[in-house]
């Protein structure tokens, strides 16, 4: 008698188990999921850095003016420059902004950081990400963690007068 009532235990906790397996797959989850989760990232989680190729070259434009990232993802970021100048005459880098920086502001006093590559240092905190100031075929990468905050936040290129000549654009988290 024990030995059948042992078994129909085991097998009621079997049922159980597959019953609560089957409802988590059609949708019918009870445990809470925060909403914040990137869409496509499940929560507690490792996922790989979504990998973006940001080309620049002479004509001192980004290959991509609007980058779309979710709040929270990894981006790896591959900036590279094709062109053939070296750094010192044509280098180009890529700094995102925090929001509300004044980009206009942040270009200007870029320029007289030439001993940091164009990223001033006593700016640091208006920075999110940024790379090396590269010169003629060669490439940078830089990971960093999207905001959580929604919104559009500046990017561009610090070597004197490339912002000025269009060297900008956006990376939209939605």
């Amino acid at each position: 008698m024990k030995l059948h009532l042992h078994r129909f235990a085991l097998a009621l906790v079997g049922l159980l188990l597959l019953g609560a397996c089957s409802r988590e797959s059609e949708g019918t989850r009870t445990a809470a999921v925060p909403t914040a989760a990137p869409e496509g990232i499940v929560p507690g989680t490792v996922s790989a850095p979504r990998e973006v190729k940001l080309e620049v070259g002479d004509s001192m434009k980004f290959s991509l003016l609007r980058i779309e990232a979710r709040p929270g993802e990894t981006l790896r970021l591959i900036l590279i420059n094709s062109g053939s100048a070296p750094k010192e005459a044509m280098g180009h880098n890529w700094i995102l902004l925090r929001a509300g920086v004044d980009a206009v502001a942040y270009a200007k006093a870029a320029v007289g950081a030439k001993a940091t590559d164009y990223v001033p240092a006593d700016r640091a905190a208006d920075v999110i990400a940024h790379s090396k100031l590269l010169g003629g075929k060669s490439r940078d990468t830089v990971e960093f963690t999207v905001p959580a905050e929604t919104g559009d936040y500046t990017y561009l290129c610090t070597f004197p007068a490339h912002f000025e000549l269009g060297m900008k654009g956006v990376l939209a988290v939605r």
